[in-house]
C-alpha cells in the first residue's frame, strides 16, 4: 500500500508561483512513475504532469513552459513547480501513482489563483 500526502497549495495572484509537494510512503518510491492531476469545480480530473522512474517528464499542453515536475527519490517526494499562474489553474491538485495495478491518490491540495 502507498500513502501520498500533498502540501503547498494556497491563494496566489495571477502571475505568481507555488510549489506543491507530494510525500510518499514506502521504500520503492524510485521505481514508480508519479503524476500530478487537478480537478476544477464542475470539471473532470485532468492529468497535468508525469515523471517516470528515470526522470522523463510529460506535460499537458495547458501548462507546458509554466509548470515543472521533479522528484527527489532520497526524500520519497515529487514536486510541481508552478509559475506564471493563471485563474484557470485554480483547482484541487492531486498526486497519483500506480502500484500493482492499483491507483493511489493523495487527499489533494487547493490552489486558488485570484486577484
Amino acid at each position: 500500500q502507498v500513502q501520498l500526502v500533498e502540501s503547498g497549495g494556497g491563494l496566489v495572484q495571477p502571475g505568481g508561483s507555488l510549489r506543491l509537494s507530494c510525500a510518499a510512503s514506502g521504500n520503492t518510491f524510485s521505481i514508480y512513475a508519479m503524476d500530478w492531476f487537478r480537478q476544477a469545480p464542475g470539471k473532470q480530473r485532468e492529468l497535468v504532469a508525469t515523471i517516470s522512474s528515470s526522470g522523463s517528464t510529460n506535460y499537458a499542453d495547458s501548462v507546458k513552459g509554466r509548470f515543472t515536475i521533479s522528484r527527489d527519490n532520497a526524500k520519497n517526494t515529487v514536486y510541481l513547480q508552478m509559475n506564471s499562474l493563471k485563474p484557470e489553474d485554480t483547482a484541487v491538485y492531486y498526486c497519483n501513482t500506480k502500484k500493482g495495478g492499483i491507483n493511489y491518490w493523495g487527499q489533494g491540495t487547493q490552489v486558488t489563483v485570484s486577484s
